[in-house]
């Protein structure tokens, strides 16, 4: 078999596969540039697939969050339960840790869910990652989602590197319609958002 390589050579580039993959589609992409909000429509696929590329706060500490809709983005405030747990090291290397993340996560609430704590907006910091959301448009079943975020936590002694674990549920039974992206303060300075569909 043949070795397929990406001529545009970075994920960030991509708008077009040369090679077939089976059920997965690049439905949407957005490019951040000073965004508010940045938002996707989601329809009948089984599974959403998200990836964050190098997503830069306008705001030191910003914290990238989401939230759905399910009356086509007039309200995003689906009522969500949902568990996290971060791994972390600091740049000396000195502060290893491994914690779960009350302040982040949601019991049967309607507010926005944290995919990463503070992210540091220097020039040369950022955060990436990615998320799953199962079955959106099920009118039977709650919609249950997964994530999993890099980023560069600044401190005042020392900065971190954090891996964040997100997953959890939409607790309804209506169809999600949309899918909102923002920061916490301020916008999402720069950075890409692709969303592929499954089925």
């Amino acid at each position: 078999m043949a070795l397929t390589k990406l001529n545009n050579k970075a994920v960030a580039n991509v708008t077009t596969l040369p090679v077939a993959l089976g059920d997965m589609v690049l439905v949407s992409s957005a490019t951040a540039s000073g965004s508010a909000t940045i938002d996707f429509t989601l329809g009948d696929y089984k599974e959403y697939q998200f990836y964050f590329v190098n997503i830069h706060p306008s705001v030191d500490g910003g914290i990238f969050q989401m939230n759905f809709s399910i009356d086509s983005g007039s309200n995003y405030n689906v009522t969500k339960t949902t568990t996290v747990f971060i791994a972390e090291q600091s740049e000396t290397g000195t502060f290893p840790g491994l914690s779960y993340q009350t302040a982040s996560d949601l019991a049967q609430s309607t507010s926005f869910q944290r995919l990463t704590t503070l992210i540091g907006n220097d020039n040369d910091q950022s955060g990436s990652g990615s998320m799953s959301v199962y079955n959106p448009s099920s009118g039977v079943y709650v919609k249950h989602f997964i994530a999993t975020t890099q980023f560069y936590y600044p401190d005042a002694v020392v900065d971190f590197s954090q891996n964040m674990f997100t997953a959890g549920y939409a607790n309804t039974t209506s169809a999600l319609t949309n899918i909102r992206f923002q920061m916490s303060s301020g916008n999402i300075d720069a950075g890409k958002i692709l969303m592929f569909g499954i089925n």
